[in-house]
């Protein structure tokens, strides 16, 4: 298990947040979803200051304009539960990087029809460029990007050679 993956799961079963985490498992990605945002990696932190919860968002990419309706489905979902008191905020350090996403919310995104980040074969230097990034349709490699823009700015257009369904690729950052 990576570092990072090891740390996040020691932050989320710390006994006196583990309920809120466990909470916040019900707040969807909205552009995608089948994720939540634990599964995205952008959920990094709880805390409680005395009655007051702060919960810490780094969003997929600086200027995601998920990241409001991310911040009031947090602050909803708290209150709901009975917390009164939440305060989100937005961490831009360190960066998001795809390596924050679970294992399972890659498995999702493959379901869903989109192509997770370590779907695709890299260059000699490791760029995607000229990425195959594998079908999430028919898991070919035959595939080819049509856009280096997706759906979204931190998704990529391909389109599969084999069964010519068109896909988006989930960027590694």
């Amino acid at each position: 298990m990576p570092e990072e993956q090891y740390q996040r799961l020691q932050q989320r079963n710390a006994a006196d947040v583990k309920e809120l985490w466990d909470l916040l498992d019900e707040v969807k990605d909205p552009e995608v979803p089948v994720l939540t945002i634990w599964d995205l990696g952008i959920l990094r932190d709880i805390e409680r200051e005395g009655e007051r919860i702060v919960i810490t968002i780094t969003p997929t990419y600086s200027g995601c304009p998920a990241m409001d309706n991310i911040s009031t489905d947090v602050t909803k979902a708290l209150n709901d539960a009975g917390y009164s008191d939440v305060k989100v905020k937005m961490s831009l350090s360190p960066a998001w990087s795809s390596e924050w996403m679970s294992t399972d919310g890659r498995k999702k995104l493959r379901e869903y029809g989109i192509a997770p980040p370590e779907d695709a074969e890299l260059d000699e230097d490791g760029l995607t460029p000229d990425a195959h990034a594998l079908c999430p349709h028919c898991s070919s490699r035959n595939t080819r990007r049509v856009s280096e823009f997706g759906s979204t700015a931190c998704k990529a257009l391909f389109q599969c050679n084999d069964c010519n369904e068109p896909f988006d690729y989930f960027k590694k950052i």
